[in-house]
């Protein structure tokens, strides 16, 4: 058992939004229930694949950019199932000495990360829950590898839409804000309905095992509340920096993504 979690904790008898993830950027670490409800994802909102690979290409461009803006080690909360290029394959191609904290909730996760990661070195996969943000911090193998002293990125990439309301994200949020030391970074994506109404898709997550909250720009925007975004600030993910031309269809795709410092 680890914080609570033990090996009878794994649920396959519900999707879970990692799984459904991996599923439909075509990865294989899933289970009938999740290929069935990526599938009635999909034609609920049919941007769906298109936006899950141009959110994971903007969390690519944005760990380039805070190590290359000097940041040398990265907290990663919701990381989901391992698919490569992983952030530490991405973050070490530009510098080889940065370090990695992978969190995540659900078992299969952290199974699949430790037999993937060597946790010997500037890697730890840690099985923990975004909503008790405190856990996190503390957790032993996340103080291993982070050192709130210096810089760090925090990565909170599409995860915060499975927070409820009551959940408080905001404040789940201020927590680890909080906890970095000037010059560290928030790599934040999150869902949106504010380009199509996707209450279909939203029901798709009424049997997995958590909920999917769509929120608009102005209630994304709130979570960057202590630091200061950067250019071009908060867009659709395929827009923040492209370095290629964005895929068709990319102005449908709803996720806002941007990334922000913290300044003091």
């Amino acid at each position: 058992m680890e914080n609570g979690f033990a090996a009878w904790s794994i649920d396959t008898s519900r999707p879970h939004p990692a799984r459904i993830y991996d599923y439909l950027l075509g990865g294989k670490d899933n289970y009938e229930v999740d290929q069935e409800a990526g599938d009635q994802l999909a034609v609920a909102a049919p941007e769906v694949r298109i936006g899950v690979r141009a959110n994971r290409a903007f969390l690519q461009r944005a760990v380039r950019h805070v190590v290359g803006s000097g940041v040398r080690q990265i907290l990663d909360v919701g990381t989901g199932l391992p698919t490569s290029p992983n952030v530490h394959e991405t973050a070490q191609e530009v510098a080889p000495d940065v370090r990695i904290a992978y969190v995540d909730n659900d078992p299969i996760v952290n199974a699949h990360a430790n037999a993937l990661l060597d946790r010997s070195g500037g890697t730890s996969i840690v099985l923990a829950d975004l909503r008790d943000p405190g856990a996190i911090l503390d957790h032993p193998e996340v103080r291993r590898v982070i050192d709130f002293d210096e810089p760090v990125a925090l990565l909170l990439v599409a995860i915060l839409h499975f927070l409820t309301d009551d959940e408080q994200p905001e404040q789940v949020v201020a927590t680890l804000r909080d906890a970095l030391p000037a010059g560290s970074f928030l790599v934040l994506s999150h869902a949106t309905g504010d380009f199509a109404d996707r209450s279909d898709a939203q029901a798709v997550y009424n049997n997995a095992t958590a909920s999917l909250n769509l929120r608009p720009r102005a209630r994304v925007e709130r979570f960057f509340d202590g630091f200061e975004l950067i250019g071009p600030g908060l867009a659709q993910v395929p827009f923040w920096r492209p370095d290629a031309p964005p895929p068709p269809g990319s102005e449908t795709i709803g996720f806002f993504g941007g990334v922000a410092r913290k300044t003091r």
